[in-house]
């Protein structure tokens, strides 16, 4: 695999957890290719934590990356210096992959990424958002906005929804899925549910439902009604679909679908099975079903992602996205297009 170098540009006020989501998924592994570095403007960076981290590489880095990445920063009003400004634009203008966590959104919007574009950042900054940058189409009730070359996460934690979405993109499910196991992560959460449920969300104990997504899980080929999911959690159809949402800020049937196509995808990487018999596999029943929901979620063919993933010439190229995010043609995957230079 063709090294693909990713540089994570910490600002000062950066949020540590919001640095520490993509030095994690991005850190140095025998099975990717990606190669991060972390950059400032300046050596010494303080965090909203109260101790300083000391960074050794420069701006010139952010340069020669193929992905930047902005952790969130306090307080997001405060524009960051323009040299930083610059180093991004410069980046989006070279076709670069951009990316934000959280509040990381306001500095990608000053440095004119998101004009025109859709996106998001932590749901207690949406309305600062949108009445700061009006150019911005902000997305108020999604995990994270896929527009291709420049993404963006809502707060905190989405950052590792949409860092596991970026490998998922570039080297497909199976290793997305491997790295979120190692993380002990969801495997997959679609950028479109509700990055905030107002109803607490309850533990994996009696009153969760975490048994019964698990239970469906392991019968996703079978016919799953909302009736025999209600039944295996003991409640009544209208109580069960009530705490789902709460749960999961998206309904029983998307949640299926969802966890459906992630089973097909990890069946036409690692099987030589049929479209048909992957489709009954996964729980869509036909080789029709399954391209309508490649199309409505990936934006691509099951043949084509079969492609790609299986590291072949690819028919097409795949731009996933997650339902509720706006996509635009991103650069191909990792395992089929080598990384650009600077």
């Amino acid at each position: 695999m063709t090294v693909h170098r990713v540089a994570v540009l910490v600002l000062d006020g950066v949020t540590p957890l919001d640095l520490a989501i993509p030095a994690q998924v991005f850190a140095r592994r025998p099975d990717t290719p990606y190669r991060l570095t972390l950059c400032a403007l300046s050596g010494q960076v303080a965090t909203t934590s109260g101790f300083g981290l000391v960074v050794d590489a420069g701006l010139d880095q952010v340069r020669s990356a193929d992905t930047v990445i902005v952790p969130g920063f306090e307080p997001p009003l405060r524009p960051p210096p323009q040299a930083v400004l610059d180093v991004l634009a410069e980046a989006h203008d070279r076709g670069r992959r951009v990316v934000s966590i959280c509040t990381g959104a306001f500095a990608l919007a000053a440095a004119g990424v998101l004009d025109g574009l859709h996106a998001t950042t932590h749901w207690q900054y949406v309305d600062d958002l949108e009445r700061r940058f009006p150019a911005v189409a902000v997305d108020r009730d999604v995990l994270y906005v896929d527009e291709g070359d420049v993404l963006t996460s809502a707060g905190v934690c989405c950052g590792i929804d949409l860092c596991l979405h970026i490998v998922r993109r570039d080297l497909g499910a199976v290793t997305a899925n491997q790295m979120a196991r190692g993380l002990v992560a969801a495997p997959h959460r679609d950028g479109g549910q509700a990055q905030y449920v107002p109803a607490p969300v309850a533990g994996t104990d009696d009153t969760s439902l975490a048994r019964t997504r698990a239970w469906a899980l392991e019968r996703v080929d079978q016919p799953l009604t909302i009736g025999e999911l209600a039944r295996h959690a003991r409640m009544s159809q209208r109580s069960f679909m009530r705490r789902f949402t709460e749960e999961t800020g998206t309904t029983p049937l998307q949640w299926l679908v969802s966890a459906r196509v992630g089973v097909a995808r990890e069946l036409l990487e690692t099987t030589d099975h049929s479209i048909d018999q992957v489709a009954r596999e996964c729980g869509l029943g036909s080789a029709a079903n399954l391209r309508l929901h490649f199309r409505r979620v990936l934006h691509t063919t099951p043949t084509a992602y079969r492609n790609t993933f299986t590291r072949r010439p690819p028919a097409e190229t795949p731009v996933a996205k997650s339902p509720g995010a706006v996509v635009r043609p991103a650069p191909g995957p990792l395992v089929s297009q080598p990384a650009r230079s600077g």
